[in-house]
């Protein structure tokens, strides 16, 4: 059977995002300047920015809405833009999950209501039949209660789903989130040895190692970024890891070849929103992983995807198409920092 295509599972969320003149502290008072409605989630953003490219590449997703006016609103977003439903479950009494997204210079904090999105349960996943995609796509263990309770075979609900999508002929992929660091060594270690390719930012690589990968002044400790790589390949990722930080990214393969890349360069003027920039990333990582690009073409079109999402409001409505991104590329100049 040829595989074709990703099966995008987890939080689908949609997020208030509210434009603010400045972050004030405790018990202080700012301005919302804008205020929109946008899908967002892990699988969400992916799929979304996947689908802008309008290629044929088949996208279906899966997870759990409400049934409310949210959950409506959100399906419909799914279904036009030509993404499968077929996975997608409405809730009878939990509400469609939110985020309040505060952003302000180019910068973003969020409150997050988990809602439908704690009902997604490895057997919601498993019980219907998997359709014939290259990549399971799952974002984000750590938010996901039905998936990060443990398994008594696994370690994890997601560890489970992983292990039995590998079985199905799937290529698994694992998006990560910023959440506390101790429940990081309880959620994320047991599904890496059913993950085939692990995207992470900075601060996640930072929990999962147990070394800080910034110095107090902020600064980035590139020298730390390889041993940071090596560790979740002892930790149990199969293929490939991909780390990417607001100065670059970084991936690397399992036998030890590491490849990396500078950020494309954004004017702070131009930086609308960086919200969903981490699933741009992913998204077009995985389309060059589809494409059967090697690892530092892969980071090429992941990074030109994150450098558009920075110029529009919301985690998906920078988008390019695929002739856009060409053209960004072909016109650009990449500065390589080693293979």
């Amino acid at each position: 059977m040829v595989r074709r295509g990703i099966l995008a599972v987890g939080n689908w969320i949609v997020d208030r995002i509210k434009v603010i003149d400045r972050w004030p502290r405790e018990g202080e008072l700012c301005n919302i300047l804008e205020e929109k409605r946008a899908a967002g989630g892990g699988p969400c953003n992916v799929l979304f920015d996947l689908a802008a490219l309008q290629t044929d590449l088949p996208l279906h997703a899966a997870g759990v809405l409400g049934s409310d006016n949210d959950g409506d609103w959100l399906f419909h977003e799914i279904s036009r833009r030509g993404i499968g439903t077929d996975a997608v479950s409405r809730h009878p009494e939990l509400p469609t999950a939110t985020t309040d997204v505060m952003a302000a210079n180019g910068r973003r904090t969020f409150f997050h209501r988990a809602g439908a999105n704690a009902a997604l349960t490895p057997e919601k996943l498993l019980t219907p039949p998997t359709p014939p995609v290259q990549f399971f796509y799952l974002g984000y263990p750590m938010l996901l209660a039905g998936l990060d309770a443990p398994d008594s075979v696994y370690g994890t609900g997601a560890a489970r789903v992983l292990a039995a999508m590998r079985e199905r002929g799937c290529r698994t992929v694992i998006d990560l989130v910023s959440g506390a660091p101790e429940k990081f060594q309880t959620v994320v270690p047991p599904a890496l040895p059913h993950t085939d390719i692990l995207v992470l930012n900075e601060i996640e690589a930072g929990h999962l190692s147990g070394f800080p990968l910034r110095r107090k002044d902020g600064t980035l400790l590139t020298e730390r970024l390889p041993e940071a790589l090596r560790h979740c390949f002892r930790l149990g990722v199969r293929e490939l890891t991909v780390l990417h930080y607001p100065e670059g990214c970084c991936a690397a393969t399992a036998d030890g070849r590491i490849a990396c890349r500078q950020s494309f360069p954004v004017a702070a003027a131009e930086i609308v929103d960086s919200t969903g920039a981490g699933d741009a990333f992913c998204a077009g990582f995985l389309f060059g992983l589809h494409e059967g690009l090697g690892p530092a073409d892969l980071l090429d079109y992941a990074a030109a995807e994150a450098r558009f999402n920075l110029l529009a409001s919301g985690a998906s409505a920078g988008a390019p198409s695929r002739s856009a991104l060409a053209a960004f590329l072909q016109a650009t100049r990449y500065c390589s920092e080693g293979e």
